[in-house]
């Protein structure tokens, strides 16, 4: 059951060396359940804390990055003592292929779940080729 627990914990994301992060706050990699439908991909990333307005999708040439910032929520006139949830922003990126229709990619957040819609292109849609008989 501890080997389980251990698995469901957040993951730190590494830094590659020779980058700095300007942020003093952990970085996560956030858990991503990829659904692959006829006409589309849909992308749901877990990441706790983050809304509409903190989170950043962007895609540059063929690649999409997912940024998160996450700041923990502290009553006024409180502090912080102990926390077992690493709180920290999240960070992904994925590499697209020519079958994804970039145009018309979508977005939403709700409850701290991303889901991305990714439409796939008119070449790339499965089609049923018509067999005759001579």
């Amino acid at each position: 059951m501890e080997a389980t627990a251990k698995e469901i914990q957040k993951k730190e994301t590494e830094v590659k060396e020779g980058a700095e992060r300007t942020r003093a706050k952990r970085l996560y990699t956030p858990p991503v359940d990829i659904i692959e439908g006829e006409d589309r991909l849909l992308l749901i990333a877990d990441m706790p804390g983050v809304d509409e307005n903190s989170v950043d999708i962007t895609l540059e040439k063929n690649i999409l990055t997912i940024n998160g910032t996450v700041e923990p929520e502290i009553p006024e006139n409180h502090r912080l003592v102990s926390y077992e949830y690493g709180i920290g922003d999240y960070h992904r990126t994925f590499t697209l292929s020519d079958e994804i229709d970039r145009e018309k990619i979508e977005a939403t957040v709700k409850n701290g779940v991303l889901r991305l819609t990714l439409p796939k292109a008119e070449a790339a849609k499965t089609r049923k080729i018509p067999v005759k008989a001579e």
